[in-house]
């Protein structure tokens, strides 16, 4: 049998927990090749609808309130070489940012330390007043001082002016998602936790999530707060973090991989023997291997959320349209 890019497709809605809230029907209006224009309907806070490429991937529900696309966008290379400064091309970065709307993408994801600052403000710049059931989420926990420099820092003091300082640059009253980036070994995790949950409290932070966490760290963290999401490293190169999919799959937590295109070995150990098997499939199926690692994520588990991310917009339509793609049972069992 010769295979196709649609062997198995789109499984719809994942649901990850049972809470549905409803907003108004928002119409706008969604671009395609210049001329060609749809009317994409949402009917749900975030919910991408099938008119929307990123719909294909299903949806999945953060905290239980709100709903997007299973295929988001990471905003970290809106910013110069090596995270830092200013992009190439900032034109064409906010032009980035508002195509992905336009394909269906509700979910961006990016960091007070990407740039630092630059990836936030591009954001507000580009997408403010943002659209009913955008979910934005940031992060705060490291420090760049330079280039290449990414030092941990979770002190309670810090992290409040960490996300006070988010909140002025994406011009929100409130953030959807605000993660703690990393861990700062100099203190207990449980400070740092329980600083955002004050933050919750406070009505500046609407959901927490975590960062680079193993199984101790994230039962930690869920001592203090109410955690729905985890963002690890995680592609079909580097599993070291299968027992925390493990857990987030078992409980309703998002696990959202960054590096997810990644086909390099992981920072510590080999890379998974499957990869090889991977690109294979891959040349099988004629895609690419961006695609085929995607297809991989959204085939992998319900509770997985890509967020692959780029600064071009050919770029941004590849990795989109491979949200219909899915692997079937028999390549994933060959890739292991």
């Amino acid at each position: 049998m010769v295979a196709t890019n649609e062997l198995v497709p789109a499984s719809g809605s994942v649901r990850i927990s049972l809470i549905s809230p409803t907003l108004d029907r928002r119409r706008f209006l969604c671009a395609a090749g210049g001329a060609l224009a749809a009317v994409v309907t949402a009917g749900r806070a975030g919910a991408a609808t099938p008119a929307a490429p990123a719909a294909a991937a299903g949806t999945l529900r953060l905290g239980g309130d709100l709903e997007v696309a299973r295929l988001g966008f990471g905003a970290m290379r809106l910013t110069g070489e090596g995270i830092w400064g200013e992009p190439r091309d900032p034109v064409e970065c906010r032009a980035v940012l508002r195509r992905a709307l336009e394909l269906g993408v509700g979910f961006i994801d990016t960091a007070d330390a990407y740039g630092p600052h630059v990836s936030e403000r591009l954001i507000a710049e580009a997408l403010h007043p943002y659209a009913d059931g955008l979910v934005i989420a940031t992060k705060g926990g490291l420090v760049r001082r330079a280039p290449g420099d990414w030092t941990a820092n979770g002190r309670p003091e810090y992290l409040r002016a960490a996300c006070e300082g988010s909140l002025r640059r994406l011009r929100v009253e409130r953030i959807d998602l605000y993660q703690l980036h990393s861990v700062d070994r100099t203190l207990p995790y449980e400070e740092s936790i329980g600083e955002l949950a004050r933050l919750q409290r406070e009505g500046k932070i609407r959901h927490i999530g975590v960062s680079n966490v193993d199984p101790v760290l994230l039962a930690k963290a869920r001592g203090e707060a109410t955690i729905v999401s985890v963002q690890n490293r995680y592609n079909a190169a580097d599993r070291s973090s299968e027992a925390v999919l493990a857990t987030c799959e078992r409980d309703g937590i998002a696990f959202l991989p960054w590096a997810p295109l990644g086909t390099s070995a992981p920072p510590v150990g080999e890379p998974h023997p499957s990869q090889a098997v991977l690109a294979q499939v891959a040349k099988e199926r004629g895609l690419t291997m961006p695609a085929a690692a995607l297809a991989w994520l959204l085939t992998r588990s319900p509770a997985i959320l890509p967020i692959p991310g780029t600064s071009r917009l050919q770029h941004l339509e590849e990795n989109v349209r491979a949200a219909r793609l899915r692997l079937t049972a028999a390549e994933m069992g060959r890739i292991g």
